[in-house]
Order: C-alpha cells, then sequence, then structure tokens
C-alpha cells in the first residue's frame, strides 16, 4: 500500500493544513479558472439532477462545490481529513445547509457510520491522487450509496500528468498544484487499472466518463468518471 508519510516527517494530513489558507483564498466562492472549464461542467452533467438528491462530497476543500450543489438544492454531507480545510470551510458557508464533518477517505469505518445506504450520489473532486488508498474508500462507498446510486470522481489524469517515469506502478512522489503553496504535498499515481480496480471489486461498473483539457487541447489532464453501484 501507498504510504503517506513519506515527507520528511511532514504527513500529508498536516501538509493540506499548511496549505489551507493559501488555497482557500486562489479557491474562493467559485473556485479557480481551471476548475470552472475542465471540471465542473462534466461533473454536474454526470451528476445529473441534483435537486432533493442526498450527496456526499469526499475531500471536499474549502467546500465551493459542495455549497453550489447545496443551491441547486441538494441534501450535501461533506467531509476532509484536513481539520484547517474544514474550519475554513464551515466558516464560509456557515449560511448554507452544507454539514462538514473531518474524516480521512481512507477511513472505511467512519465513512460507513454516516449510514448504509444513506446517499443516491457521491462525488470527489481533484482528489483521488491525493488518497494513500482508495480500496477503503471504495468499500465505504459499497455500504453508504443506495443500490443505484452513483460516484463521479475526478483525478488528474494518470497517462497524462504524472511526474514521473513509471506508469505501471504504483507510487507517490512530492508536487504542488498551486504554484506557491507553502508547502508541497504526495501524489499517488495509479495505473487506469490500479485506479478502477477497487470500484469493479465492491459492486460498480463504469457507464461514463470526460477526458478534459485546459491550455493543450491535444493532452488531457483530467480524467472524470461516473461509477454507478449495481442495484
Amino acid at each position: 500500500m501507498l504510504t503517506s508519510y513519506d515527507m520528511n516527517g511532514i504527513t500529508d494530513s498536516s501538509s493540506w493544513d499548511m496549505n489551507a489558507d493559501f488555497w482557500d483564498q486562489a479557491m474562493g466562492d467559485d473556485l479557480n479558472e481551471y476548475h470552472r472549464k475542465t471540471i465542473r461542467p462534466y461533473v454536474l452533467a454526470l451528476l445529473g439532477p441534483i435537486e432533493n438528491e442526498t450527496v456526499l462530497d469526499i475531500a471536499c476543500g474549502n467546500g465551493s462545490f459542495s455549497a453550489l450543489l447545496d443551491r441547486m438544492g441538494a441534501d450535501v454531507t461533506a467531509f476532509d481529513f484536513s481539520e484547517k480545510m474544514i474550519e475554513i470551510a464551515t466558516a464560509r458557508w456557515k449560511d448554507s445547509n452544507v454539514r462538514f464533518l473531518i474524516c480521512d477517505a481512507a477511513d472505511e469505518d467512519k465513512i460507513t457510520q454516516l449510514g448504509s445506504e444513506k446517499f443516491s450520489k457521491a462525488v470527489s473532486t481533484m482528489a483521488l491522487m491525493d488518497i494513500a488508498d482508495i480500496k477503503p474508500l471504495a468499500k465505504a462507498l459499497r455500504n453508504v450509496l443506495k443500490p443505484g446510486g452513483i460516484f463521479v470522481f475526478v483525478t488528474q489524469h494518470p497517462c497524462f500528468i504524472t511526474l514521473t517515469d513509471r506508469y505501471m506502478t504504483e507510487h507517490s512522489y512530492e508536487g504542488e498544484a498551486l504554484a506557491g503553496q507553502p508547502v508541497k504535498h504526495l501524489y499517488f499515481h495509479r495505473s487506469l487499472h490500479d485506479l478502477l480496480s477497487p470500484f469493479f471489486e465492491n459492486g460498480f461498473m463504469i457507464d461514463a466518463l470526460w477526458e478534459t483539457c485546459f491550455k493543450n487541447k491535444e493532452r488531457p489532464e483530467v480524467l472524470i468518471i461516473r461509477a454507478v453501484l449495481a442495484g
């Protein structure tokens, strides 16, 4: 299993605590241009109708996307493993109905405790490549999603964006997603097989995906997938 303790004693959760204020200022209420152009419209399309749906937002950051889903009429629970991020999200969106929680996306038991078959939809935007082990998340989603529920997730494209020369071997490496962030954080590379297999093993099937570009229109940076839990 990949480890999240590779950065000279700085755990990945503490690196996100250290980066939280910087990220919040960069994302603001409406997220940044990259998110608005390469992620948000495609995620909303794959999520489908949101009003009156129960939605789990995984690794929610400063909560801006969670709050958007709330404004669209969803019943939203959102979590992040960075205490500082959740503190920021709770303050920024204090007038929303979003329930913000501190939780590690690799903690199967804690996610499962949110409730059996509680959610009709789950979403995670640009986070799976930041999670050391996604197997517990796939298992937890099998329990908290209703039969036929969907999980839409966004990750950096493993075929084009990994900053090392290894594709087939799972590994971690340090990097920064926003230029100038206070400290680097860990990325966890997975091949497509390693990315998707945990969800296949837990009863999900892939029924839609997008590959989106930002500046280079022939080199996709983002992979967006909709996984449906068997009913």
